[in-house]
């Protein structure tokens, strides 16, 4: 399940910090913008090339995480090794007026509100695995990469307030985010009838997130200082605030794979989402003396559970021709969990908006006649709705700024294989807006 999209990390319910510069306002709560963009992608770059329809395929090694039911048809031991590189392009609100029409002063010329991109490139290891059929049954030990992720973000002014006079300037934020998801996974599988399987995984996960939010005053006196670009020095640092997770977790996938016909084969899995413990705190900076606190000064603290979306859907795999396999796939993405999940004692969710989506996969496959070794060509696309977190009508003007809703991403891909008698190779490539993926895998029959 393909899965790029930009998802809130429980640090969407502690919001950025909503002071003025002109009011003086304290800082309070936990503070940077959560854009954060998940990639809970299948393995394989065979899966990658069929845009991630493939849960009713699951015909290779790959299945152990895709679709644990789709093991029982592999039918020698074989390895599967996968690296895949992510290219983030990730959205943050840069500068501009949150409300009014710009003054002309300094840095106070942008009209609405301007965007930025942080530009991030990632690449590793992405899944290991191995799988041991035998009889009616499989079994598949694997490693996977669930998401890796990172960004850095800063404001160059947002303004609120008249144009000819009381101007408002909001405190500049930086934030930088990195996030580390890795799951291994028993899975095995059994034959119920040469027709159906079924399959169970079960899965430790491993998480590690955080987010750091610094909001600055500019260089000079803030009231003289009001329309001065902010060189970000770190005497300026009024609070420093932190959302962190270091913990694991265990949770399960089960899988079903119906083959009705030679043509036709239908596909469905559940796969459950780690619950991590979650830390904030929040602490004054070496600048905290002008909202009269100081330096090192505990602001808040916050400890909460946060649980991870959980993901099922449904596929189904045609063909129509010996050498043409075509795929489709939908997947209900449980990004609400993220708020819900918070303990409301110590995290507001009430002006949070994230919800659930509705991914739509379509790919397909063509094996070139008379190839050898067997070489097929893939093209794939897929439909990743909005699920932005962002800040409705609850939230201060300045919320919604910082956390506006998103749009809706459609990504192609392609793929090429090559099968030879014991091994095969694979590449596939994924694009979209947000972040484009390539993928190189190889599997080895013992």
């Amino acid at each position: 399940m393909p899965r790029a999209a930009r998802a809130a990390l429980p640090a969407v319910c502690a919001l950025l910090t909503a002071g003025v510069i002109l009011g003086q306002e304290v800082p309070s709560g936990l503070v940077g913008p959560p854009i954060v963009q998940f990639s809970f992608s299948n393995p394989g770059a065979r899966s990658l090339g069929f845009g991630g329809a493939f849960v009713a395929l699951a015909d290779d090694a790959t299945a152990a995480f895709a679709n644990p039911a789709g093991l029982v048809l592999i039918g020698e031991p074989e390895v599967s090794l996968e690296g895949r590189s992510w290219s983030y392009s990730t959205p943050f609100t840069d500068r501009g007026r949150i409300e009014g029409e710009p003054s002309g002063f300094g840095v106070d010329v942008v009209a609405g509100l301007q965007k930025g991109t942080s530009s991030n490139d990632l690449s590793g290891v992405s899944f290991v695995s191995f799988v041991y059929p035998k009889g009616p049954m499989s079994i598949a030990l694997y490693r996977h990469q669930l998401a890796d992720f990172e960004s850095h973000t800063q404001t160059r002014g947002l303004f609120s307030g008249g144009t000819s006079c009381c101007q408002i300037r909001h405190v500049e934020v930086r934030t930088r985010t990195d996030l580390d998801i890795v799951s291994y996974g028993l899975s095995g599988a059994y034959r119920v009838t040469d027709a159906l399987s079924l399959g169970l995984s079960l899965v430790y996960f491993e998480g590690a997130f955080d987010l750091v939010g610094e909001p600055f005053l500019p260089d000079a006196d803030p009231v003289l200082g009001q329309f001065a670009a902010t060189s970000y020095r770190p005497d300026r640092q009024a609070v420093q605030s932190s959302i962190r997770i270091d913990d694991s977790d265990v949770g399960w996938t089960g899988g079903v794979l119906w083959t009705l016909s030679p043509r036709w084969r239908v596909g469905a899995f559940y796969r459950q989402g780690p619950i991590f413990r979650l830390d904030g705190e929040a602490v004054a900076g070496p600048s905290g003396g002008f909202f009269g606190l100081s330096p090192g000064e505990l602001i808040d603290r916050a400890i909460s559970p946060v649980a991870l979306p959980g993901v099922y859907g449904l596929g189904l795999v045609f063909r129509p021709r010996e050498r043409l396999t075509v795929a489709c796939e939908w997947d209900r993405v449980e990004y609400s969990t993220i708020p819900d999940s918070l303990d409301e004692n110590e995290f507001s969710t009430n002006s949070v908006v994230l919800e659930d989506v509705d991914e739509l996969h379509l790919g397909a496959e063509y094996v070139l006649p008379g190839s050898t070794p067997v070489a097929a060509l893939r093209l794939g696309a897929w439909l990743d709705p909005d699920h932005s977190p962002h800040i409705g009508a609850g939230g201060t003007p300045y919320e919604r700024a910082l956390l506006p809703p998103g749009d809706d991403e459609i990504h192609f891909a392609v793929g090429f294989g090559l099968a030879f008698e014991l091994f095969q190779v694979d590449l596939g490539a994924d694009f979209s807006d947000l972040v484009d993926s390539v993928s190189l895998s190889a599997i080895y029959g013992l």
